[in-house]
């Protein structure tokens, strides 16, 4: 028998996924995780409760599982993007990290692209708050003697891999998100680093997601009754990871993911950025493959937000709706409640109703709140065509996924079909399970990675199809509209 293990170094926990031969899922494990917030759009979290995650999450494992675990030949990392951990010259932490979420850094993205004109083109993305690079520049700003300190910058899951293998390593797909990254050239940019005063030396070493990173410490192989010392894979970013999971990796394939946040995501044969819309452009988790991604910051957060408006459960709310809506609401909402990335890049944009009147009720303002996440996704599908990317299907998955009335929408604004997953989980643990799978074994990461069984299809309903088309023209109106009436 011989297994793998994924890790998932999340923001509100770290899950462990062992799986065994068949690629079934034998046992899971997590710890919890808190974030701080000291100051308002601050957002941080202790490097180290990751690692005290970690051990305690495969530490469970151990005990349920002993005989399972001892026979792990493969490591694998997925982890929450962006965020930046200061090492000193003896690995510690010089402050907790900033994470991807945390928005203090706006003034330094506008002076980073001033400061380095090509910024767009080499790094594939606009520069945002949600970023690697300009934490730094916020550091240096406004705490000097910490920037001056720093000896390494590594993200999350790079972190907990140091403690892991003992190496300075991250992969292609994560090092993207830190606009430090040639993303064409798949290697780190002196031009980029230059930028924030940062040299390669900052840097940890470069690996494609499924190649070895280096072998587990063996104090630690000890602690887990581990037989012999595994791989540890390169891994990636918990988008890419998660692609993974699903067998998203062949160019064209995609899946749309409804969860707090919106993620339209395609696997790509060449690095295609399209910065005016906001579309984000990463190295994949495999080799020689990109992926393009628009995201949305509010999708079924804005169903958890009218849940509690109204005082109703989020699937209560749902389940009030017929699965198969015979027509839009007659009520439009923008879901833009914490702002907007693609393809408006507006952390100022606001969410709003439109069309509401004394026959307004619970139903007609829940379907409009599925309808204008689901023209989110629209915007998304409409800024990828523009980078010269279409999707013909995609999976859908997510908590959102589970309302069949959501789905009928989906699939008839998006006018494709959307594939459901038979049961199982397809996340970034078990995608990580899967990199370190390959990087143990050296199997072809194209011919292994097959995506999961299809339960079913959603198919779009023509007649919706035609309907939303007219609405979605209405919903795109709104937007400059409502940030003209806010200026």
């Amino acid at each position: 028998m011989t297994t793998y293990l994924g890790l998932d170094i999340g923001t509100s926990s770290v899950k462990a996924v062992l799986v065994g031969d068949g690629e079934k899922i034998i046992a899971t494990a997590s710890a919890s995780l808190e974030v701080s917030r000291p100051h308002a759009g601050w957002s941080e979290q202790d490097g180290d409760s990751w690692i005290a995650a970690t051990q305690s999450a495969i530490d469970q494992l151990k005990v349920s599982h002993p005989k399972e675990l001892s026979a792990v030949a493969g490591i694998g990392l997925s982890g929450q993007m962006h965020g930046a951990t200061l090492l000193d010259k003896a690995d510690k932490p010089l402050r907790p990290a900033i994470l991807w979420n945390d928005v203090r850094s706006a003034v330094e993205c506008g002076e980073l692209e001033a400061r380095c004109p090509d910024l767009r083109a080499i790094a594939g993305n606009i520069a945002m708050p949600g970023f690697t690079a300009p934490k730094l520049a916020w550091v240096k700003k406004h705490e000097p003697e910490l920037f001056a300190k720093t000896a390494k910058v590594l993200l999350p899951k790079d972190y907990v891999r140091l403690w892991l293998t003992g190496d300075y390593v991250s992969d292609m797909s994560d090092a993207a998100g830190t606009l430090w990254l040639d993303v064409g050239k798949r290697a780190w940019s002196k031009e980029l680093l230059a930028a924030t005063d940062l040299t390669l030396d900052h840097m940890p070493r470069l690996v494609e997601g499924t190649e070895s990173s280096g072998a587990l410490r063996a104090e630690l192989v000890s602690r887990w009754g581990i037989v012999k010392a595994p791989v540890v894979a390169g891994g990636g970013g918990d988008n890419a990871a998660s692609a993974v999971g699903m067998g998203a990796v062949k160019p064209g394939a995609a899946f749309a993911s409804l969860g707090t946040s919106g993620v339209l995501f395609v696997s790509n044969a060449s690095f295609s950025p399209n910065t005016e819309g906001a579309v984000h452009a990463f190295c994949h988790a495999v080799p020689g493959t990109w992926h393009q991604m628009g995201v949305i910051l509010s999708a079924t957060d804005s169903l958890q937000w009218l849940s509690h408006l109204l005082e109703t459960p989020a699937p209560e709310l749902t389940k009030g709706l017929d699965p198969k809506p015979a027509k839009p609401s007659p009520v439009t909402f923008l879901p833009y409640l914490s702002g907007e990335r693609t393809p408006h890049n507006d952390a100022a944009a606001r969410g709003v109703f439109v069309g509401l009147s004394h026959t307004s009720g619970r139903a007609e303002l829940t379907q409009a709140v599925l309808e204008g996440v689901a023209f989110a996704f629209r915007d998304c599908l409409r800024v990828l065509n523009d980078a010269g990317t279409d999707i013909d299907r995609a999976f859908a998955v997510g908590g959102g996924s589970r309302s069949e009335a959501w789905l009928q929408i989906m699939a008839a604004v998006l006018d494709r079909p959307l594939d459901i997953t038979a049961e199982g989980d397809y996340g970034g643990g078990f995608g990580a399970a899967r990199m370190g799978r390959i990087a143990a074994t050296g199997d072809d990461p194209f011919e292994t990675l097959t995506p999961p069984p299809v339960a079913r299809t959603v198919e779009p309903d023509k007649a919706l199809v035609a309907a939303y088309a007219d609405r979605y023209a209405k919903y795109r109106a709104l937007y400059p509209a409502v940030r003209n009436a806010l200026a």
